[in-house]
This record gives C-alpha cells, sequence and structure tokens, in this order.
C-alpha cells in the first residue's frame, strides 16, 4: 500500500457515511488528481468505493454536478484493517486526516519500512498483496 492510498483511506474513515468528490479530497490531501483518480478508481475496482453522481440542475448550481465517493461496508472494513496494519508496522496513527501535505508526512514516516524507498507500487514488508484486496489490484 502507498502512502497516498493511505492519506485518502484515512481521509474517508474519517467519516464513512459521508459522500466526498475529487476536488475535496485533492485539496484535504495535497494529492495531485493524477494520483487520487486512479486510487479511487482502484478502489472502486477492488470493491472497497463506490460512486454516484449529484443530483442538480448544474445551471441552477452555476457549475456541473459532482461525482462524489464513499467506501462501501465491506471497504470500510478493509480500509480500518489497512490502517490498523500500517498503524502496527509504524507507529503512526491509523486515523490521519487529510489535510494540505499529508501525504508527504506519511511519506517521511512510513520510508523505514518500505522495501527500496518510495516507489509508486511499494508494499509494507512482508504484507501478502495489497492488504486484502483482490489477486491483481495494484496499489
Amino acid at each position: 500500500m502507498t502512502v497516498a492510498v493511505a492519506a485518502v483511506l484515512a481521509g474517508f474513515l474519517d467519516d464513512p457515511a459521508a459522500d466526498r468528490y475529487g476536488l475535496e479530497l485533492m485539496e484535504r490531501s495535497g494529492l495531485p488528481s493524477g494520483t487520487l483518480y486512479p486510487i479511487l478508481t482502484r478502489l472502486q475496482r477492488a470493491g472497497w468505493a463506490e460512486t454516484h453522481w449529484e443530483e442538480i440542475d448544474p445551471i441552477e448550481a452555476g457549475r456541473p454536478a459532482r461525482r462524489y465517493y464513499r467506501l462501501t461496508a465491506d471497504g470500510v472494513e478493509r480500509a480500518r484493517h489497512a490502517l490498523a496494519v500500517l498503524h502496527a508496522r509504524t507507529g503512526s496513527s491509523p486515523r490521519t486526516q487529510l489535510r494540505p501535505g499529508t501525504a508527504s508526512r506519511l511519506a517521511d514516516r512510513f520510508a523505514r519500512w518500505i522495501p527500496g524507498g518510495m516507489p509508486g507500487a511499494a508494499r509494507a514488508a512482508g504484507a501478502p498483496g495489497p492488504l486484502g484486496a483482490p489477486t491483481g489490484v495494484a496499489w
């Protein structure tokens, strides 16, 4: 699991029932769209997250409808487990809130247990794949 995935999951777990939209997650995490949206897509494909479009009239609202994301019940359980594993391995808080710079602070903290530094597909040493995600899902 990458630091960016951990930051996104922690943000969802702040209020698992709340809908989150992409720009909100980008602003809170400091992650660029090119990092965030592939994570959200992978979470959807793994069954951890679901999505729906905001039901508004774009003309009345003066903006396009937002695409909202939320963890599924299974995703909440798996995300809590994944962050608990990170907490056990690193001693960091599994409830780290998303805010600007969180990903870089997490990177500094997690770098000590990620073999080979911080490559995009890094996983915890000895972790059996992406912490319960279906085979073939790259984190």
